[in-house]
């Protein structure tokens, strides 16, 4: 029953099933109220799988919550590059943040668990302001004020950078209310697709606006 060599039979398929039951399970129930038997039951596996894997409920919860596939971010390098369009590189912000919506309940169950976290934390939401959101942040910051020939961020570089993220993560936050006023919206993955677009072009719009009041 607990022999390692069953549970390496199909790793990868198993290893996945634990991640998918896990975001879907911590966001329902929260980490607490979650137990790994319950976990691995629901993922039709071996209670022993969630230690062969991940160590324990509370590595799995980490694995869970920084899982790129569920928790999406930007490399700050890519926006490093020298020769990065101004609508690349917001492009690749707002398709980060956002194409996570092409997962449909898999984007809803991640977003979930994050509220749960600031609700109910065990600490991995600070742990991410630190060693992710600000560094991409700074990074977008530091993108922002090459395209705009300024030096350094300042106050109205950080509530640009500030302003742009938002559009991507307000719309991951709301869905359900788009859904309810206008699901034609987020219809499908080329309705998604569209919406990101425009939301980009909105971005570009807002750093020429900044441009355009730095100037006068």
């Amino acid at each position: 029953m607990n022999d390692p060599r069953i549970l390496r039979a199909d790793g990868v398929q198993a290893r996945q099933r634990l991640l998918e039951t896990a975001l879907r399970m911590f966001a329902e129930k929260g980490y607490a109220k979650t137990s790994v038997r319950e976990l691995a039951k629901a993922a039709q596996v071996n209670v022993s799988a969630v230690s062969y894997y991940f160590g324990d409920k509370a590595a799995l919860y980490r694995a869970v919550f920084n899982d790129p596939q569920f928790n999406p971010s930007i490399d700050p390098a890519f926006l490093e590059q020298e020769d990065l369009t101004l609508e690349q590189g917001l492009k690749a912000v707002i398709f980060t943040l956002a194409g996570s919506l092409r997962d449909g309940e898999k984007a809803r169950d991640a977003m979930t668990l994050h509220c749960r976290e600031m609700l109910e934390p065990t600490g991995l939401w600070n742990e991410e302001i630190e060693t992710a959101i600000k560094p991409e942040h700074l990074a977008i910051a530091a993108f922002l004020c090459r395209h705009l020939g300024v030096r350094k961020p300042d106050d109205d570089i950080h509530r640009l950078t500030f302003a742009i993220v938002g559009l991507p993560v307000s719309l991951v936050i709301s869905t359900d209310l788009v859904q309810v006023i206008r699901p034609q919206l987020l219809k499908n993955d080329a309705a998604i697709d569209l919406f990101m677009q425009r939301m980009v072009d909105y971005a570009v719009a807002m750093v020429e606006a900044e441009r355009l009041r730095r100037k006068q």
